[in-house]
């Protein structure tokens, strides 16, 4: 099984980080393996990195949010054997380098949360519910461990965000 994976760059501030496009497929392909999700052969998935006025206009347009968020993630429709694009992927450097900085982590175990957590959206995890919430921790938690990175969710209650440093992932349901 073949995944592509597009990294789009379209925020400078991305520029100085070292081995981004690395980072982006290893999250990527650790979450598949864990997940055990079946796509589509040659599927194929965007990931861009920009800045928060680029997140907050589709945060804007898809969520009713007039405001910057950490990652946005727009699945296409239909099972997932069957898609040929997956989605899209779209994550902010402000608000991540700053939730980082607030929540004590690197710029790259954040940005390695992001993308695990907008390609479990890509595949159909969500946390709407406690249940949701506490089965995508889990295997979130999981994929980081396997990458060799630091708990995402450490000293939070599963299920529950932080009111300070709260993650405010979006999902859109279609794009």
């Amino acid at each position: 099984m073949s995944l592509e994976i597009d990294i789009i760059l379209s925020a400078e501030a991305w520029d100085s980080f070292d081995g981004l496009g690395k980072l982006t497929r290893d999250c990527v392909e650790a979450s598949l393996a864990a997940s055990g999700a079946k796509l589509a052969e040659g599927c194929e998935i965007s990931v861009t990195f920009c800045d928060d006025a680029e997140i907050q206009a589709l945060n804007a347009e898809w969520r009713g949010k007039d405001k910057p968020t950490n990652v946005l993630s727009f699945p296409t429709p239909g099972p997932l054997s069957t898609r040929p694009l997956l989605g899209d992927i779209v994550i902010a450097y402000e608000t991540v380098a700053g939730e980082a900085a607030e929540q004590e982590k690197t710029l790259r175990e954040h940005t390695a949360h992001m993308v695990i957590h907008g390609f479990l959206h890509l595949i159909g995890y969500d946390h709407e519910t406690a249940a949701e919430a506490e089965e995508m921790e889990g295997l979130e938690r999981r994929i980081a461990s396997r990458l060799g990175l630091r708990d995402p969710y450490a000293g939070e209650a599963a299920g529950e965000e932080e009111e300070a440093g709260e993650l405010n992932e979006g999902h859109v349901d279609t794009i």
